[in-house]
């Protein structure tokens, strides 16, 4: 087997086993340059093997469609949401991430006397009504999930100070939050720089899962608020279980 192919059937494995991987990972495990990385994901993106992001690759469809994602454990995220909200005081100024649990929240805090800055355009449109401030993050839309990720959207986040970050997840368990994407990771990071405090809302089904762009360990959060109650977690950071409609 060529040097080549071998090389790209074993990056495949990688990407596969690990849900995605930065490309300095692929370069340390492959014993290749950077460069050389870059050059074999793309050829592998080109086939459908894999799905492009910047600084890695991710395995094809390891998210699922955002449609998916709105309809999973709506009762859980709604009740999460309304307790979320109880933390925010008018006047105050919060940066509300993207995903599905988030929108919920957005639709609680529309109309409210605060100022909000939306990572995502559905949480956007949900909450400009009444005397709610929106600022929309810069950058490029990822198609089909409409979250803003980007250079554009960590610059603009630079210029905000904000009292509370309302943090979503793909994925969290001992080691911390995770993320598909290394874009939306970054832009995630950066919100919790300019954010005095940071609350994580994670439905329960997220727990004890890791997806392949690390976002920040759990020690860095304010608190959880979840439906799961697990000895495991509440040893590592503070949590408020919800169960149902409050």
């Amino acid at each position: 087997m060529p040097l080549a192919s071998l090389r790209h059937q074993n990056l495949l494995q990688l990407i596969r086993q690990h849900g995605g991987m930065s490309t300095k990972e692929l370069a340390h495990h492959l014993g290749v340059s950077e460069a050389t990385v870059r050059r074999d994901l793309a050829a592998l993106a080109r086939q459908g093997l894999l799905q492009r992001e910047h600084g890695g690759a991710i395995a094809p469809e390891a998210e699922p469609p955002y449609a998916e994602k709105l309809a999973r454990n709506r009762e859980a995220k709604e009740a999460i949401a309304q307790r979320a909200a109880l933390l925010v005081p008018d006047g105050a100024t919060v940066v509300l991430d993207s995903g599905t649990t988030l929108l919920a929240l957005a639709r609680l805090l529309s109309g409210r006397p605060l100022r909000a800055i939306a990572l995502d355009l559905p949480i956007a449109q949900a909450l400009a009504q009444g005397e709610t401030e929106v600022l929309l993050a810069g950058g490029r839309v990822r198609n089909g999930f409409f979250s803003l990720v980007g250079p554009w959207a960590e610059e603009l986040l630079g210029r905000v100070r904000a009292d509370l970050f309302f943090l979503g997840a793909d994925a969290f368990d001992p080691e911390g939050v995770t993320n598909h994407t290394f874009e939306e990771a970054a832009v995630k990071r950066k919100a919790m720089e300019v954010s005095r405090k940071t609350v994580l809302l994670a439905d329960g089904s997220k727990w004890g899962k890791r997806a392949p762009a690390f976002v920040t360990p759990l020690s860095a959060l304010e608190r959880v608020i979840t439906d799961l109650e697990d000895p495991t977690l509440e040893a590592l950071v503070p949590v408020e279980v919800v169960r149902g409609a409050l």
